[in-house]
């Protein structure tokens, strides 16, 4: 599939619907029409970067459950808004996922932020078991899980890398 490619805005459904649809495309970082995913992990990382003194807080991990629980609705109103499964404007799972890289092994300097980013897409791209199998979830439940997943694996070599630093 191209990096580029034409990017939809939610017409169908409700407007509640509507609106979980934007927020499941994080804003304006789903209309990015050259690999909105990747840009919103950048992004994420970068906020994580600059929050790293508050990753090991108990609201950053509240923040990241209401992020995940949020983004499975929100997600599968984007299927429906969308009219397909897993639009590839739907960023917010890269979002969670990213978030989850940080929380796991919080790093504050630029080239444990780049490590974490570059691991997370790794993984979010070859999605090791059980990630691939996580996406058959209905709705929106499969689009978060498998980029939890690979949030955990790319937490955990993070973690590892940091620690051989």
């Amino acid at each position: 599939m191209p990096a580029h490619v034409e990017i939809s805005t939610p017409r169908r459904g409700s407007p509640v619907q509507r609106l979980f649809a934007w927020l499941a495309m994080g804003g304006p970082i789903g209309l990015i029409p050259w690999v909105p995913a990747t840009w919103a992990s950048l992004l994420t990382a970068l906020a994580c970067r600059a929050l790293a003194p508050y990753m090991r807080s108990p609201e950053a991990l509240a923040l990241w459950a209401v992020i995940f629980i949020l983004g499975g609705w929100a997600c599968g109103a984007a299927e429906l808004c969308l009219g397909s499964h897993d639009p590839r404007n739907v960023v917010l799972d890269e979002i969670s996922g990213q978030w989850l890289v940080f929380l796991l092994a919080p790093g504050a300097s630029w080239l444990a932020m780049l490590a974490g980013f570059g691991l997370f897409r790794f993984f979010d791209v070859v999605k090791p078991f059980p990630a691939r199998q996580f996406e058959r979830l209905p709705a929106g439940w499969g689009i978060m899980a498998d980029d939890a997943m690979a949030g955990i694996y790319a937490g955990f070599a993070l973690w590892l890398l940091l620690r051989w630093l």
